[in-house]
């Protein structure tokens, strides 16, 4: 399997480099795009399908290609993938709920392949992330491979979408099945976060929402134990300090911790609005600010991954939670490039507003603040 990668500011140019890519007798028949939302999805679409490319597509908070970081840009990674090894699955919650979808996905690989692995895209379905998992292993079965990301739309919080040839949904599930009998799919979710502070407890949350902190208004919480300064009364009251650079880590025994980002607050009940759920009475720390440490985690488990289970790879696929980006700043580049050096393989990658995995220690999960 040969895969390729091109990017581009405008339509116009994407079509020039898709052409480019393939004068040399490469016949892609599948191409994964990740793109801003300024971009028009709906136009680059259309230009693949004309050439018969299935089309694995998702909204971003920022692009990165071949450890490059882009924004309000298009990348796209071509590979000349057997039609027979992957199927592509688009279903919307509507009628049906997200966790009947996934399940329906579930039981769609286990039809098609006996070993099926699943790379997926979602919309604007944070609170529904815990549910995707649960459903696409319930269709299928434990012993399953997921990997993905939620799509994002540049920070402006109004509705990431997820697209296919000719369907697209800011509520989609996006599946890319591939028979892992014929493509080798491994992977890893790591984050590097180190936890700060005393265990404490959530005393009162409902899904995503956490209202209390050891009985305390979780705001008031961490606005104290932090020391966050921030006017709440302006914008769009995104929690960035919060969210960025003190996720809270949800502990759980015998394995790895899942982290939780607060995207909002609600300063007339003093909640946080949190991509994914935090069950009441769930024990969590407060985490760091990353800095080089947790960069090296995330390379040691990549290189880990790299000598037990996959040697080399055809292509690399990073879904990685915008909050990395704003925390990291200028070091996300470090990361992104020294990922890249693991495998030495074309890249492709955006900025998720939540990322679905299974950490070293752990079962699948939906994330936060994880790559």
């Amino acid at each position: 399997m040969i895969s390729k990668t091109i990017k581009a500011k405008s339509t116009e140019t994407i079509s020039k480099e898709i052409v480019n890519a393939t004068t040399d007798g490469f016949n892609p028949t599948l191409a994964i795009v990740f793109l801003s939302i300024k971009q028009d999805w709906k136009a680059i679409t259309k230009e693949l399908d004309k050439r018969d490319i299935a089309v694995f597509g998702a909204t971003t908070s920022g692009e990165f290609i071949d450890g490059d970081i882009e924004e309000g840009s298009i990348t796209i990674m071509l590979l000349n993938m057997n039609l027979k090894y992957f199927k592509l699955k688009f279903l919307e919650t509507g009628e049906q709920s997200t966790y009947e979808n996934a399940k329906q996905m579930g039981i769609e690989g286990k039809n098609t392949y006996t070993n099926p692995a699943f790379i997926i895209a979602t919309g604007w379905l944070s609170n529904d992330g815990e549910h995707i998992v649960e459903g696409i292993t319930e269709g299928f079965g434990s012993d399953v491979t997921i990997f993905g990301g939620m799509a994002g739309d540049d920070l402006a919080l109004e509705g990431p979408i997820v697209f296919t040839n000719k369907k697209s949904s800011d509520k989609g599930l996006l599946g890319l099945i591939i028979d892992e009998d014929k493509i080798e799919i491994n992977g890893i979710a790591t984050c590097g976060w180190k936890a700060i502070g005393t265990t404490k407890t959530i005393t009162k949350s409902e899904e995503n929402i956490v209202y209390t902190i050891d009985d305390k208004p979780a705001l008031d919480t961490i606005i104290k134990y932090l020391g966050v300064d921030y006017d709440f009364n302006s914008g769009k009251e995104i929690v960035t300090q919060v969210s960025a650079y003190y996720p809270l880590q949800m502990e759980r025994e015998g394995v790895a911790p899942v982290m939780r980002t607060a995207m909002f607050a609600n300063r007339e009940d003093r909640s946080l609005i949190c991509a994914g759920n935090v069950s009441q009475g769930s024990k969590i720390k407060f985490s760091l600010p990353p800095d080089f440490d947790a960069i090296e985690k995330v390379v040691e488990e990549c290189n880990e991954l790299k000598t037990e289970k996959q040697p080399e790879a055809n292509a690399i696929i990073m879904f990685s939670c915008v909050s990395r980006h704003l925390s990291f700043g200028v070091l996300i580049q470090e990361e992104i490039e020294q990922v890249k050096e693991v495998w030495n393989a074309p890249m492709i990658d955006f900025f998720t507003y939540g990322e679905f995995g299974k950490s070293k220690i752990g079962n699948n999960e939906f994330h936060n603040n994880a790559c």
